[in-house]
This record gives structure tokens, C-alpha cells and sequence, in this order.
């Protein structure tokens, strides 16, 4: 029996799930009688399922999910986007069966402990945010941004006022830019300065009655705090227009510092990477956001209210934004927020944003001699790096990635953000030990040792034993392969 390498599985096993054929058996089974499955639907042809025993499917998926590299297996210092692990009993809460037997056209009076749920979570929301409305309507985080900039788009609209731009620092995250033309406005970009921060003066500079708002990621994705975030606001506010703070980055403040005391108006929530929901993939994911009382009346519906003992959906409002899902955001991830949330509690939330800092920190200071670090001092929840010290040897960021690829490692972020060339952004997570990140770093530091003695061939070569080698990115990228292309 031979095995095929780069697919992870024995040949004749692949092709038999590719073919499709009845062979694995022995039995050739026989046509059914009716071939028409439904009305109106005629069987013309076979499907070509392949028929083939429990054992061998179970083999099959076992080996393919050993290919697979997930949080289970190991440490993602994937900046800007938090892969942390998902505590066991979140599932467990998750698939309660009056959680997840439940269904969302059912009456009211029957769902009041899930409307319960998810309005505590908004409630945990607005407290950790100084933010006092918050929706979980929002599939994703990239979902939250669109209705966060809608709810100004309908403020501005209420006031009479007709504005056509969004002011984005150009270290922001690339939906930022995209949300905003999404919803029909103009973007300008704001350079950083050197520090790696806002340029308030060129800020200021651009700001005139036409600007809508301005969207900041604070921490910002080169993992640094914004100082004169209240500054901004305050000029902002004074111009009429409206301070929206891409979320992404809260699990760096959570418990320790509330946006809304630095001016913001609006906000949006990561669950995953704040608290410890799986990641949605755009859905189904959670990116609720959360106003002040001024932006509160158009917030999308459905929206929850209590009266009483009893929590009642809103359906219409003639000044929301209006529908942004069939129903009322993802359910599952807002039982696993609270799962967490009362897990950890008030003092557990704030050590999340301490364990987070200084783990980047942590890291910074021991490769700090060995990598070129762009912006001086310390970091927040992510440090950044750069290769400028091994490109002189040939060694580039792509090649530091796939060489921890090598040694069992995901690699960081890399090449983002776009302010620094050859950026590796290396996020840990509150969730790694401090085994996890010495481990981590002795691999980098044997890496830039490599690179330092002129080793450069090996490096350049990696990975060579992941199940699939190093492409050639270029051709990749020119003439991609669209359709598999089964061999035998």
C-alpha cells in the first residue's frame, strides 16, 4: 500500500473516495426500483457515493484532522486576531438542551431564559464598555462595523445633515475602509507618526463638517495605546461628528479601562477574541457593538427590553437601522460569552487584559536584541517586529513564517500592518503558559541565529516536513488552480 504524502492518505483509500465506486464492498448493489426520489426530481444518473465501511471513513477523517493544526494542538501567536482557546465548559453550557434544542420563532413566553441570556450579556457589555446600549444582532466583527457606521449614517441622517467621510488611520484593520465605502461614504487615510500612533495634527488637519466620524482600533494594530485618544474625541465631538473604536483589540483593556471614558460613541465587541467564543468565519459569529444614549434610538431590531420580570423583543422601531439578520444574532455564541464572563468575573476579566500584556511583553523583551523592533517601548496584548536585521542575510519575514511552520509552530501575522515592511504582529493570548512562549521564542531565536551565520539555505526551504511543502507563491498567484484534479 502506497500513501500520498501531500494529501495525507493512503492512495487507494483516496481514490476510492474520489471515484466514488461501489468496489469497496465487493457487491455491486443492485438499482432501485423507483428512481424517482421526489416528484418531479428523476434520478438521471448515479450520484457516485462511495460505498465503504465505518472504520474506513473514520480513518479517513482521523487522518485528515491529524493535517489539521488548531488551538488544541498547539500555541497561534497569530496578532490582531486572538486565537485563544475555548474553555470546555462554554460547549458544554452551549449544548444544554434548553439552549440548544430551542427555537427562535417559538412564542416569547417560552424562550424567556434565552432572552434572559442574551440580555445579560449586553448588560456585562455595557458595564466592561461605559457604553450604556448594547445589540448582539451583529454576525461578526466585520458585521458590527457596518452596523455601527449605519447607526451614525442614521444619526447624522436625523439631524438633518448629509456627510460623505470617514477618517481611517492607515494602521487600522481592512475591513475599517471597507465598512465604510460599504456604506456609501468616502475614506481618508491619517498617517501615523513615528511612534507608531495617530498623527493628531494631520487628524486635526482633516477634520472639517463633512467628516461623519473617524474609526480607531485602541489598542491599534501595531499593538500600541492610542495616549491622546481623548484629545481626538474631543475635537471630534466639537466638529459634530462621531468617535467609532474598532473593538479588535479589547481583550487588551477588558476590566481595565472603559472606551466610553476616552470618548468613544460607538464600539464593537469581538467575542471571540475578548471572550473566548470559537471564531466565526464571518458568521456565525457575534460582533455586537455598543452606543451611547444619543445613538441608542437606531440601534437594528430585533431589540430586547424588560419590563418587569418579563424580556420582551422589539420587532419595529421607525428609528432603528432596521434588520441586519432573520433573527436575533447568533444565540450559541452569546451563551458562551456569559459562560465565560461568569466564569471569570469581574477580577478574572481584568486579569485577561493583564496575562495578555504581558505575555507580548514578555516576548518583546527577549527577541528585542535579535529582531528589529519598529516603535520603541513597551507593547500592549501584541508586540511587532520586523525582518529588517535578517534581510541582509536573505532571510525574509515569509521565510521566519514558514520555518516556524518547520518546528510545529502557526506562524504570527505577518506582513501586516502595512506601516512597517516585513511586519511580523505575534499576538500569545492571556490562554499560553509560559512554557508555550519560551518554547516559541527559543524557536525564533535559533531562527535568527540561522539567519545571522549566513544559513540561510535551510531556512529558505522550510517547511519541508508539513504535509504540504513550500509553494511558489508567484505562480500560485498568476496561474492558480481552481479544480481539484483527481490523479488515477
Amino acid at each position: 500500500m502506497s500513501f500520498d504524502r501531500d494529501r495525507g492518505l493512503n492512495v487507494e483509500e483516496n481514490l476510492l473516495f474520489e471515484k466514488g465506486t461501489n468496489g469497496a464492498c465487493g457487491v455491486d448493489l443492485p438499482e432501485p426500483k423507483n428512481t424517482a426520489l421526489r416528484t418531479g426530481f428523476p434520478a438521471r444518473e448515479k450520484i457516485g457515493l462511495p460505498e465503504v465501511s465505518e472504520p474506513q471513513v473514520m480513518r479517513h477523517f482521523v487522518r485528515l484532522s491529524k493535517l489539521n493544526y488548531a488551538i488544541d494542538t498547539g500555541l497561534y501567536p497569530l496578532g490582531s486576531c486572538t486565537m485563544k482557546h475555548n474553555p470546555r465548559l462554554n460547549e458544554k453550557v452551549a449544548r444544554h438542551p434548553g439552549f440548544a434544542q430551542i427555537h427562535p420563532l417559538q412564542p416569547e413566553g417560552t424562550i424567556q431564559g434565552a432572552l434572559e441570556v442574551i440580555y445579560t450579556v449586553q448588560q456585562w457589555l455595557a458595564k466592561l464598555s461605559g457604553l450604556p446600549h448594547v445589540t448582539l444582532n451583529p454576525a461578526a466583527g466585520a458585521h458590527g462595523e457596518f452596523a455601527g457606521i449605519m447607526v451614525i449614517h442614521k444619526a447624522h441622517e436625523a439631524r438633518g445633515k448629509v456627510r460623505k467621510t470617514v477618517l481611517i488611520p492607515d494602521s487600522a484593520h481592512g475591513t475599517n475602509p471597507a465598512t465604510a465605502a460599504a456604506c456609501g461614504y468616502e475614506t481618508r487615510t491619517i498617517p501615523s507618526t513615528k511612534e507608531g500612533t495617530v498623527d493628531v495634527d494631520a487628524f486635526k488637519n482633516m477634520l472639517n463638517d463633512d467628516v461623519a466620524a473617524l474609526m480607531l482600533t485602541n489598542p491599534n494594530t501595531c499593538g500600541l495605546f492610542e495616549p491622546r485618544a481623548k484629545e481626538i474625541a474631543d475635537v471630534l465631538h466639537k466638529a459634530g461628528a462621531y468617535f467609532y473604536c474598532d473593538g479588535a483589540n479589547f481583550n487588551a483593556l477588558v476590566g481595565r479601562v472603559r472606551p466610553a471614558d476616552f470618548g468613544v460613541d460607538v464600539m464593537h465587541f469581538n467575542l471571540h477574541k475578548t471572550f473566548s467564543t470559537p471564531h466565526g468565519g464571518g458568521g456565525p459569529g457575534c460582533g455586537p457593538i455598543a452606543v451611547t444614549e444619543e445613538l441608542a434610538p437606531y440601534l437594528p431590531v430585533p431589540k430586547i427590553v424588560k419590563h418587569g420580570d418579563h424580556y420582551h423583543l422589539v420587532t419595529e422601531d421607525k428609528n432603528s437601522i432596521g434588520r441586519l439578520k432573520g433573527f436575533n444574532g447568533q444565540f450559541g455564541m452569546a451563551v458562551r460569552a456569559l459562560s465565560y464572563m461568569m466564569s471569570h468575573g469581574a477580577d478574572g476579566l481584568r486579569q485577561v487584559a493583564e496575562d495578555a500584556v504581558l505575555g507580548a511583553n514578555y516576548i518583546l523583551s527577549q527577541l528585542r536584541e535579535l529582531y528589529h523592533v519598529p516603535f520603541p517601548g513597551t507593547c500592549m496584548h501584541e508586540c511587532l517586529l520586523t525582518d529588517k536585521l535578517q534581510k541582509d542575510k536573505d532571510v525574509t519575514t515569509g521565510d521566519i513564517a514558514k520555518t516556524l511552520i518547520e518546528y510545529g509552530i502557526h506562524p504570527m501575522t505577518v506582513y501586516f500592518p502595512l506601516v512597517v515592511q516585513g511586519a511580523m504582529l505575534i499576538e500569545p493570548t492571556e490562554t499560553e503558559t509560559k512554557a508555550s512562549l519560551d518554547h516559541f521564542i527559543a524557536v525564533m531565536k535559533m531562527i535568527a541565529q540561522k539567519a545571522a551565520a549566513g544559513d540561510s539555505a535551510e531556512l529558505k526551504n522550510n517547511p519541508i516536513s508539513s504535509p504540504r511543502k513550500r509553494l511558489d507563491e508567484v505562480r500560485a498567484a498568476r496561474n492558480p488552480v481552481l479544480k481539484w484534479a483527481s490523479q488515477g
